[in-house]
């Protein structure tokens, strides 16, 4: 099993970054790809889970240990799968998750992606007085704007990685108007606004 991978950031996409180390790009599926946009060309530290299935390898990465820990947790929970896990952990409000976990809120819990009551249910009885241990520590990413991108790209990238995460296209269209409104984001200033927005509705 892989503890973590050391290497650049080579390919940025809204479903996984590549990670090139020793000359092996590795494919490592993450929340919020575009948040490693500072890091693209440099040399990072992603920590990894490595999920084996009959038809597939699959690595997922994280910033830091809490990450990962939090992640397992998840997965380790009856109906959340490791898609769900990372749509969970995409917005980085891990704070906002362990009190929803912790004060039974149900209505914050099922705004997830694939979160129904059932599950919202599951996650408190399973994680309850769990989560306290991990450091949730809010990780401060500074996101830099590319200027050869367009507004546009930006965010129709940001919307596909909404996409990717699980979130219907009925619920992007009700909040595309407000992100288009708003003033030459990046695409990670973009979804994590998003992300937001999809929590409030």
């Amino acid at each position: 099993m892989y503890e973590y991978i050391r290497g650049k950031i080579t390919h940025i996409s809204p479903y996984y970054i590549v990670v090139e180390a020793a000359g092996i790009g590795y494919q490592v599926a993450v929340a919020n790809p575009f948040r490693h946009s500072v890091d693209f060309g440099k040399e990072v530290l992603i920590y990894v889970y490595q999920a084996v299935r009959e038809d597939s390898l699959t690595l997922y990465g994280f910033a830091g240990l809490e990450e990962k820990q939090l992640f397992i947790k998840l997965i380790s929970v009856s109906g959340i799968g490791p898609k769900s896990a990372l749509a969970i952990m995409a917005g980085d409000d891990h704070g906002g998750l362990v009190n929803a976990v912790e004060s039974e809120d149900f209505k914050y819990l099922t705004k997830f992606p694939g979160v129904g009551k059932k599950t919202a249910q599951q996650m408190i009885l399973d994680l309850k007085g769990k989560l306290g241990d991990l450091a949730m520590s809010e990780l401060a990413v500074k996101a830099m704007a590319n200027e050869s991108q367009s507004q546009n790209t930006v965010l129709e990238e940001a919307l596909e990685a909404l996409v990717a995460l699980g979130y219907s296209e009925r619920e992007i269209k009700r909040i595309s108007k407000e992100l288009e409104s708003l003033e030459a984001e990046t695409t990670d200033g973009y979804l994590r606004h998003g992300l937001k927005l999809l929590m409030k509705k």
